[in-house]
């Protein structure tokens, strides 16, 4: 069955309790928060619902930990599911993940049609999904919107990428996501020509109020990493660089241990680097763990590399690791955005990140950081060892990622087109969002002249209609 957040208490922590949005104002400013209120008023006690897989794990779950407060803070009636799944549920779900990313992995029907569909309808049957605008993230409970049981105007969030995502799930997954309103991507190259609903751009965002956004001092940081320090053997006085993601074949964790080996052997004497990467598992992802007994394999009990797992106090240490780190690597093979890169960034620390997916949103090269290809080892060697020796290099691109941003990719920034596109859903604004990337779609056209998809008219007839839609529905 959903678990229900905003019922269900069954943690400690609480998501849905409303913040003090106020608090935002010091990092984004005044006027840009009250514009936030003005937006939201017309939104007031209306019911946001937001879907998808698990509370805890991954950036979905993190994001949607400061989302739901943060809506209710503003007034809105915000609410989150989780769907509940099994063991297969989550290993199909993790096929179709990968398979979305572009890699090639057998999915046999009866895991599409029992594990997969089947635990849909188990979690629908006796569950409502009720709001004036629903949000369903990420391929694990997309095609809930055929179910009968989700009602609203309905948007799907994909937050993976998918310009290379294999032919046979997306044509499975395609007619589930041609049955939303709307779809979210990170990037206009995520979108793929097939959809047939209005598509938008919203980047994710980091919540600076969350613990492991807080900005510390060098002495409060290593105070909280004094205990795991010590447990693993770590000198915070040698120069550290840090990985942080699930553990998982996407995050290239390997060609980071080879790159920095590399770089260890060209750096001049008396400078001696210690790298870290730090990871958790996921309720929704099943390889979590074979892949971090891999990277163990290939760290091969090197002295100076450090792996880590499920550290207790997990956001106040990341964040810790993060700020004191002189050089955060982050070359994922394929990356919806990786919002641990912001999150390094808005720690002031210089970012090496690959030339995919949303990683190249965030980091520009010789400004905030480094740009490089996902398996060029020696490029990435190269890129690391210029900022751990150049401190004056360092220290300009370290102030340059805390303003990239500040100015971009904080939770009011990412809440401003949420409440934009609620707006235009529950039709206060008339007008498509700014940020919407293609034009009208075949869906709505022939929707809005018929209410069916079969043109009765010819090509000529068909443009001047377009012409008048397009024009009396505002661009």
């Amino acid at each position: 069955m959903f678990d229900d957040r905003s019922r269900k208490y069954k943690n400690q922590y609480v998501p849905l309790k409303p913040v003090n949005i106020n608090k935002y104002e010091e990092f984004v400013g005044k006027e840009f928060m009250d514009d936030l209120k003005f937006m939201s008023e017309p939104l007031v006690r209306k019911v946001w619902a937001n879907v998808n897989s698990t509370f805890v794990g991954g950036g979905v779950a993190e994001m949607l930990q400061s989302i739901v407060p943060f809506a209710r803070g503003l007034g809105i009636d915000a609410r989150w599911f989780v769907i509940e799944g099994s063991e297969e549920f989550f290993a199909v779900t993790k096929k179709f993940h990968n398979l979305l990313q572009g890699v090639n992995q057998e999915i046999t029907l009866r895991e599409i049609f029992h594990a997969y569909l089947d635990t849909l309808d188990e979690n629908t049957k006796d569950v409502r999904v009720v709001g004036h605008l629903v949000t369903i993230h990420d391929p694990q409970p997309a095609a809930i919107v055929m179910n009968g049981n989700v009602y609203g105007h309905t948007l799907w969030r994909c937050h993976i990428d998918t310009s290379g995502a294999s032919r046979r799930i997306w044509r499975f997954l395609l007619p589930y996501i041609n049955q939303y309103e709307g779809a979210i991507f990170t990037s206009e190259s995520f979108v793929r020509e097939d959809i047939q609903i209005p598509t938008y751009e919203i980047n994710p965002s980091i919540d600076p109020l969350r613990a492991k956004n807080k900005h510390r001092t060098r002495k409060e940081a290593l105070k909280i990493l004094e205990d795991i320090f010590n447990a693993n053997n770590i000198d915070p006085e040698r120069p550290i660089i840090a990985a942080v993601s699930r553990y998982d074949v996407h995050k290239n964790q390997k060609t980071i241990i080879e790159a920095f080996r590399l770089m260890k052997k060209t750096l001049p004497k008396g400078m001696n680097p210690l790298l870290i990467i730090a990871g958790n598992s996921a309720a929704d992802d099943p390889e979590g763990m074979q892949m971090y007994a891999e990277i163990k394999k290939a760290a091969d009990g090197d002295k100076d590399i450090h792996l880590l797992l499920n550290v207790e106090n997990n956001d106040e240490v990341i964040g810790s690791l993060m700020s004191i780190a002189h050089c955060f690597v982050h070359i994922s093979t394929k990356e919806g955005f990786g919002l641990v890169v912001s999150e390094a960034m808005w720690q002031g620390t210089p970012v090496v990140g690959s030339k995919v997916g949303g990683i190249t949103k965030q980091v520009v090269s010789g400004h905030n950081g480094f740009l490089v290809s996902p398996h060029e080892v020696t490029e990435t060697a190269e890129a690391m060892k210029s900022i751990l020796e150049d401190k004056p290099l360092r220290e300009v691109l370290s102030k340059n990622a805390r303003q990239t941003v500040g100015h971009n990719f904080l939770l009011p920034h990412m809440l401003y087109r949420e409440l934009l596109l609620m707006r235009y859903y529950l039709e206060i604004d008339n007008k498509f969002p700014s940020f919407r990337m293609n034009k009208l779609t075949y869906k709505e056209i022939t929707q809005a002249l018929y209410g069916r998809t079969v043109w009765p008219f010819s090509t000529d007839d068909l443009k001047k209609r377009l012409e008048t839609i397009w024009e009396g529905l505002g661009r």
